[in-house]
């Protein structure tokens, strides 16, 4: 059965690259999620004036891979810690945030937030949101999967690589095969 998910972690270049390589995963589509404008550009999200995240939106086969086991490579492959900010990515646009489409996936993903919060996994408070998705809206086609097509660009090599490298790590069960 297929599902699809929304997850926030910071610069969609990051989230695109890592889950496009996580076995499983049908289909990944960067975009900006739970804003206020209709069809927002990239120049009016990072004004941080839309109230849109950077989402990825992640289309999953249920049968080769669970819900849980997405919000935890989710979860290990960024900073769920710190509220509007991925490392120099400061402003409401890369908070970090889970927006779901069934009452299922969001009863999963506060059940995951509360308990890595009740166990101190991070030392410090989890800030992520769960939100039901609302007013989505594709990036432009420049932005789909921009760190295969630009691997060596700066920001890629120096920021969107390491993500990479650490999600075939600390999850290789979890990775495609090509991977």
């Amino acid at each position: 059965m297929q599902e699809t998910i929304y997850f926030g972690g910071g610069c969609f270049w990051c989230t695109e690259a890592v889950f496009d390589r996580v076995q499983g995963v049908l289909d990944v589509e960067s975009g900006y999620a739970n804003g206020h404008v209709p069809q927002p550009s990239y120049e009016q999200v990072c004004e941080g004036t839309t109230g849109h995240a950077e989402v990825l939106k992640v289309t999953f086969d249920t049968e080769q891979i669970s819900l849980h086991t997405l919000l935890e490579i989710f979860f290990g492959t960024h900073d769920p810690t710190t509220l509007n900010r991925q490392g120099n990515d400061v402003g409401t646009q890369y908070r970090s945030g889970i927006y779901t489409t069934s009452p299922q996936q969001h009863e999963a993903a506060q059940a995951l937030v509360q308990s890595l919060n009740q166990n101190k996994v991070f030392g410090v408070p989890v800030v992520t949101e769960v939100q039901p998705l609302d007013n989505y809206w594709p990036a432009e086609d420049y932005h789909q999967d921009y760190f295969a097509r630009n691997p060596h660009q700066g920001y890629c090599a120096y920021v969107v690589g390491p993500k990479v490298h650490k999600f075939l790590q600390t999850f290789a069960a979890h990775a495609k095969k090509d991977a």
